[in-house]
């Protein structure tokens, strides 16, 4: 960035740093002793909807990748789409094999960006719920290489409860990158996963 940016105050965008994923796993042991939260074993990629023969050969590559694992426990890898128009690839995983889950979303960032859909990436997302049956998002934003606690409350509403995000960005402050602009905190209302 040039003194002429610094004037003009422009900023260069945050370079994504998919690595940042592996801290789930530590995370999620942190998750677990402050907050009672433990890994579902699902979880998802999100991106713009691309149309085009790159991109389905670039989907197949991916789901014929994450379903030739043998270590795969239950359903194998889908693709869906949400009321929003935004397509989910999404990994089911026992619940211990969150190390196993988290390389299934890197895989499939990887993936999409060396084909040059980097830009369709838009966020990943891996799910935990606690004894009560609350449910927990950790979303990885791929734009900004942060992440952010995304907590759906109960019932047909689309409410959250911010309170229990606040306490786990307080928690999770030391182990995962947290996103400091709370605007960026999107709802991600019905996301596989949670």
């Amino acid at each position: 960035m040039g003194l002429l940016d610094i004037l003009l105050g422009r900023t260069k965008p945050v370079t994504p740093d998919l690595d940042r994923l592996f801290a789930l796993p530590s995370a999620a042991v942190t998750l677990e002793a402050a907050a009672g939260f433990t890994p579902t074993g699902d979880g998802a990629v999100c991106f713009a909807t691309v149309e085009g023969a790159a991109f389905e050969q670039t989907h197949r590559e991916v789901r014929a990748l994450l379903d030739a694992d043998a270590d795969r426990d239950g359903s194998p890898v889908e693709l869906r789409r949400d009321d929003y128009g935004y397509s989910w690839l999404v990994s089911h995983r026992s619940p211990g094999q969150l190390p196993l889950l988290v390389n299934d979303l890197h895989a499939v960032n990887s993936s999409m960006e060396v084909n040059g859909f980097g830009p369709q990436l838009l966020c990943s997302l891996a799910g935990f719920h606690d004894p009560q049956g609350h449910r927990l998002g950790l979303v990885y934003l791929y734009k900004r290489g942060t992440f952010y606690p995304f907590a759906p409350l109960p019932g047909a509403e689309q409410r959250r409860d911010n309170a229990l995000e606040l306490r786990i960005r307080a928690a999770l402050a030391d182990d995962l990158r947290i996103e400091q602009d709370l605007n960026r905190w999107f709802p991600v209302w019905g996301a596989p996963g949670l």
